[in-house]
């Protein structure tokens, strides 16, 4: 009897042992996992503005890229103010970020700011245009093929008028604007038949677009096409269009972005064309430059993403609803 009590208390001693041990591995492994996991990287993204559907689409996937590695990121909006963007570049350097994505508001004014941040060791990307004269502190820049863009628009517009007085809606501070009205002015320059009256600065906003084509009609003046630097501005001078009563064949109106409101004015007639612009697909090469770049895996600097016309011809081949 004796025996048999003393082998049930060895039992339940090992036992207990086993479960302390058990408890204490568990724990350990536990303190392992914590102490290995890297800490989440910090990005910081800025945009000329919100105020546009194409760079909240593009944040998004930004945001679903990279929360889904477990990292953080931080989005803020100068609102087309290039003081405001410089401010807040600055704040996003004191918060530590270890990679910027930057849209500027002024491709010649983010210089010096950026250099601080390159100094400190922040990945820097640019995204959707570039930056003048980075290639000493821009790790990488991804930006739509902006110059062909314009040379679509031209070549669309030759197709279907065999003269044209042009109206150009421009954003004179992002060189992406840039790029796309200069690709259409060259395509046009030998012809003499398509005339450009003037340039007008509408920074891209549909709120500042329709005023300035409203203010033609005042000033009398006769043109028979709007080329715009993106589809926002296109879609004011639309509206402006509509609130002169003008019919949808008297004015041809091209944008950029291949927006869905875009999309759907091409599909009711009121614009002829947009080029397709892949907000998304940029976004995650974005992501993909700035983890390959942690690593140092990166050698591409400057990435260019194929854009494609949208018109009346070819929309049934697209989403209208969404982004491309």
């Amino acid at each position: 009897m004796k025996k048999h009590k003393l082998e049930i208390s060895i039992f339940l001693l090992t036992l207990c042992c086993a479960l302390l041990c058990t408890v204490f591995l568990v724990n350990y492994t536990k303190a392992s996992l914590v102490s290995d996991k890297k800490d989440p990287l910090l990005f910081g993204a800025t945009y000329m503005t919100m105020n546009n559907p194409f760079y909240e689409v593009m944040d998004e996937e930004l945001r679903n890229q990279i929360e889904a590695n477990g990292d953080k990121m931080i989005t803020m909006d100068p609102q087309l103010s290039l003081a405001r963007q410089i401010e807040q570049i600055h704040t996003m350097m004191e918060k530590k970020i270890d990679v910027l994505i930057v849209n500027p508001v002024d491709s010649r004014g983010l210089v010096d700011v950026l250099k601080e941040a390159k100094q400190q060791g922040i990945i820097i990307i640019a995204i959707d245009t570039n930056v003048y004269d980075g290639e000493d502190f821009i790790d990488y820049t991804v930006s739509s093929d902006n110059y062909r863009a314009g040379v679509l628009c031209a070549q669309y517009m030759m197709e279907k008028k065999e003269s044209a007085n042009i109206i150009l809606l421009s954003h004179e501070a992002a060189n992406s604007a840039v790029e796309r009205l200069q690709g259409f002015k060259d395509t046009i320059a030998q012809d003499p038949h398509y005339q450009v009256l003037m340039e007008l600065d509408c920074e891209g906003q549909l709120e500042k677009s329709m005023p300035l084509i409203e203010d033609l009609f005042d000033q009398g003046v006769q043109f028979d096409v709007i080329m715009a630097l993106n589809d926002p501005a296109a879609l004011g001078a639309v509206a402006a269009l509509q609130e002169q009563q003008i019919g949808k064949d008297e004015v041809m109106v091209l944008g950029v972005d291949g927006a869905p409101e875009a999309k759907v004015l091409i599909k009711e007639g009121y614009m002829s064309g947009t080029v397709a612009q892949y907000p998304k697909k940029m976004a995650q090469k974005a992501i993909q430059a700035a983890y390959q770049l942690k690593t140092g895996e990166q050698d591409l600097q400057e990435e260019k993403i194929e854009v494609s016309m949208v018109d009346q011809e070819n929309i049934d081949d697209y989403l209208l609803e969404g982004w491309q």
